[in-house]
């Protein structure tokens, strides 16, 4: 009966290679699972704002919004030209741009986030209704819903855009000018605009058909001054303290 027993039980343990393929497949489970858990970790980051204010080089802030799940844009920018005192028409006429100032006004409601995109008289649009959530400040390597940076532009912020097919030298280039003012501006590309590079605030256009180095920078940064924080009607709140932008502008 006792050797019975045991011929039972010798019968009964798994297989060295049994073993083994439960193990490794064990240890695949767990690496998924990790992996999910991670990128479910990222997921929420970004979509509920739940982070902090800066993330590297794209400076998200998500006291100003949210950044709605778009990818920060963490690239190191090329330094700006320093900052002089220009015109803004003498600037704009220099980098060969276009200057529109005061457009209509196309409406401050909000809708729902399942509606269609409203019918925006100008690309990129300027002003118009908006969903609930602003886009963060911050830099982006995707193109945000434009309902979302028209909230933005609505609480004062400037809203640089660019091709994405421009080399990655200008790409790094507006980043530079980015970093040098990012407290209430977005950065990201837009290939629905028709120029190059594209800069808008609350019923204000900036358009460069043709990127010309310092100059195009220039003329971006004297048609901020010229108009970030104003005509949008609302408050220009969430700015980060530290962000080499006025951190109060007045209203006109």
């Amino acid at each position: 009966m006792g050797n019975q027993d045991k011929g039972e039980a010798a019968t009964a343990r798994p297989k060295p290679v049994e073993t083994r393929r439960k193990g490794r497949l064990l240890a695949a489970y767990a690496s998924v699972a990790l992996a999910v858990i991670a990128a479910l970790s990222i997921i929420f980051i970004f979509s509920s704002g739940s982070t902090s204010p800066d993330l590297g080089d794209s400076h998200i802030n998500v006291a100003s919004g949210s950044s709605n799940g778009v990818l920060p844009d963490n690239r190191p920018g090329i330094k700006a030209p320093a900052a002089v005192d220009f015109n803004l028409r003498d600037a704009t006429r220099e980098a060969r741009c276009v200057l529109q100032l005061h457009l209509p006004d196309e409406g401050h409601k909000h809708i729902k986030t399942t509606v269609p995109e409203p019918a925006y008289r100008t690309m990129p649009p300027t002003s118009g209704n908006h969903i609930d959530e602003q886009q963060a400040d911050g830099a982006y390597r995707e193109t945000p819903r434009p309902v979302a940076v028209v909230h933005s532009l609505e609480h004062g912020r400037l809203a640089i855009q660019y091709r994405s097919d421009l080399p990655e030298q200008v790409q790094r280039e507006l980043h530079g000018l980015y970093d040098a003012m990012y407290g209430g501006v977005l950065l990201f590309p837009n290939d629905l605009t028709p120029y190059e590079v594209t800069a808008t605030t609350w019923t204000n256009i900036l358009g460069c058909p043709e990127y010309r180095g310092s100059d195009t920078l220039k003329a971006i940064r004297a048609f901020g001054e010229a108009t970030w924080g104003r005509y949008g009607g609302e408050p220009v709140n969430g700015l980060d303290p530290t962000a080499p932008t006025p951190t109060e502008p007045s209203t006109p």
